[in-house]
């Protein structure tokens, strides 16, 4: 194991058995790298390395804190990731959605209030039947965003929110090629949004498993035409 992978090994240990809790300052460098073993340069590696994944806050002048590990803190670090993979991977994250955003539409069913179902329906009602390619994607992009958070579960509204990116650009492209994209995605969200309403879980599963894969498939034979998925 490398000199630093241990450091945040061990500094990640230290988290998980509780002993740094959320918000918890870390002792100063050089006592904290004499309790660990490791050298002061090593140290200040796994530092950087933890805080650019918002594990730790470093604060010039104060200190390092651990950060609050809110989900949606350390998913923000995914999504960097998720943005250097290639357009030939965006099926794959197509198909991750397509797997989990159904279940949380289904425990939003359940769980969104009967405002926050109607401040839904009010969003969808700002689209304009000319509206551009952008406004349909901002549109889409709010709408399922609402949702997943709607479901309760701040870990799979995080992770869903991290793959928005690459789906984006296939969301823009469909609207670009599409005829009645506008008209086919309102129509959708209409089914969604009456299964959330209707507070019929299975059906909300139902409805946004097709709305999804429809996107995919169209988006899997384009690709299939076009020799590539760029």
């Amino acid at each position: 194991m490398a000199v630093t992978d241990e450091a945040i090994t061990k500094i990640k240990q230290m988290i998980v058995t509780g002993e740094l809790r959320p918000g918890s300052k870390l002792p100063r460098e050089a006592d904290l790298a004499d309790r660990l073993g490791l050298s002061r340069n090593s140290l200040r590696e796994a530092v950087k390395a933890l805080s650019l994944i918002h594990v730790l806050d470093v604060r010039q002048g104060d200190g390092t804190y651990v950060t609050s590990l809110e989900p949606t803190l350390l998913m923000g670090a995914m999504e960097f990731v998720v943005d250097f993979h290639q357009d030939d991977t965006v099926l794959n994250f197509l198909e991750v959605r397509r797997i989990l955003e159904p279940a949380a539409t289904a425990k939003a069913a359940l769980a969104m209030t009967d405002e926050e179902l109607t401040g839904l329906e009010q969003h969808l009602d700002a689209l304009a039947a000319d509206a551009s390619v952008d406004d349909l994607v901002q549109t889409d992009l709010e709408f399922h965003r609402r949702i997943v958070a709607g479901s309760g579960n701040p870990v799979l509204a995080s992770l869903l929110d991290s793959i928005a990116g690459p789906t984006h650009r296939a969301r823009i492209w469909r609207g670009l090629t599409q005829q009645r994209a506008v008209e086919r995605t309102n129509r959708e969200h209409r089914q969604i949004l009456d299964a959330l309403r209707a507070r019929q879980p299975d059906v909300a599963h139902a409805a946004a498993t097709l709305h999804i894969a429809g996107v995919e498939e169209w988006l899997r034979q384009a690709a299939a035409a076009t020799g590539d998925g760029s």
